[in-house]
């Protein structure tokens, strides 16, 4: 997927409406790009995957998928900072004993840190990071749009 159609996505579900209840596309382990999922104040999508890591987990291997996920994450929040001005870091590790809202529970499920900008025209926020739910796994670079506060 090329950098204009990142943006398309991102763009997509800026301007989809939040269902009322949990729906997922793409559950397939196999079918890792593609895989949307969604709820009542957020959207979830898995924008980028490397190769997975179950036959090779060489250094040489997990670096280079890093690489090039980390370059897609770096153009495409350069393309959004000009649309929007820079994001802030957003943590998303727990904080405290009470659960986090969708979708950052499912983000910290896969990384710690995203990159957050603030739709106020919209009034939601729209996000970007890299996770990897195990080391066999692939890396994803995953987009996310919310409607609950980030604080």
């Amino acid at each position: 997927m090329a950098l204009h159609d990142r943006l398309a996505v991102v763009d997509a579900l800026l301007a989809r409406p939040f269902p009322e209840t949990e729906e997922r596309e793409g559950t397939s382990r196999e079918v890792w790009e593609g895989y949307r999922s969604s709820g009542p104040d957020h959207h979830v999508c898995y924008l980028m995957a490397s190769r997975d890591f179950w036959d090779d987990r060489g250094e040489e291997v997990v670096e280079a998928a890093q690489a090039e996920i980390d370059a897609a994450l770096q153009e495409l929040a350069a393309a959004l900072t000009t649309r929007w001005g820079a994001p802030r870091v957003v943590d998303l590790w727990p904080q405290g004993e009470a659960a986090a809202p969708a979708p950052l529970d499912e983000l910290g499920q896969l990384t710690s840190t995203m990159l957050a900008w603030r739709r106020p025209d919209a009034g939601r926020w729209v996000a970007l990071a890299v996770g990897q739910a195990d080391p066999e796994f692939p890396v994803l670079l995953l987009a996310a749009v919310g409607g609950t506060p980030l604080d």
